[in-house]
């Protein structure tokens, strides 16, 4: 995967990070961890401007963030909603989504900001941003300031660090490993909820 994000960058420059950045919001096993760190290498060596980087990877983000905001609004909560009442869907019960959807109403702004700094979830959470219908000028807000804060931090780290940048993904991939541990976890519980509750 490493020669495929380098061949990209050198290619495309700031446009390739971008392109990357987005399609790591959609398919999360992609690492921003070490997409961004190697695009801020490629800055201090003077093949882009690290601003341009910066701002291509943060529009990047929130181009992705706001194709899973889409896919959430067009499933919307009612629909959703008699999805979790059948049988066969075992991703949410309709108890755990009105839970959810009280806690997004109160507290949905910081959820989404402070996503967008934790591996996984800052993909994940656009689906149920869209499905609540926040309001799309306060997301892509929210989206822009939390993903530019994570962006601005793995590049920084890739340009301080400058050919030892893989240090930057080797120390914080487990952490990326552990919330994809509990979201399976969590997945399964889910699953074994629900068939108990048909039996």
């Amino acid at each position: 995967m490493t020669d495929w994000i380098f061949a990209t960058i050198d290619l495309l420059g700031p446009l390739g990070v971008g392109l990357l950045i987005a399609l790591e919001t959609l398919v999360p096993p992609i690492p921003s961890e070490l997409i961004l760190p190697l695009a801020g290498f490629r800055a201090r060596s003077g093949a882009m401007h690290p601003l341009l980087v910066w701002l291509a990877a943060t529009l990047g983000a929130v181009t992705g963030s706001l194709i899973l905001y889409w896919l959430g609004a067009r499933l919307g909560y009612e629909r959703l909603h008699r999805l979790a009442g059948r049988r066969w869907f075992v991703l949410t019960s309709r108890r755990d989504l009105e839970r959810g959807h009280r806690l997004f109403a109160r507290h949905g702004s910081w959820v989404v900001a402070v996503s967008r700094c934790v591996p996984v979830l800052r993909s994940l959470v656009s689906i149920p941003a869209g499905v609540e219908r926040m309001p799309l000028r306060r997301f892509v807000t929210l989206t822009a300031a939390g993903s530019g804060v994570w962006n601005a931090l793995f590049i920084g780290l890739g340009w301080l660090l400058a050919d030892r940048w893989q240090d930057v993904e080797r120390y914080t991939a487990p952490a990326g490993t552990v919330v994809a541990v509990l979201l399976g976890a969590g997945v399964v519980l889910l699953v074994v909820r629900k068939v108990r509750q048909a039996e």
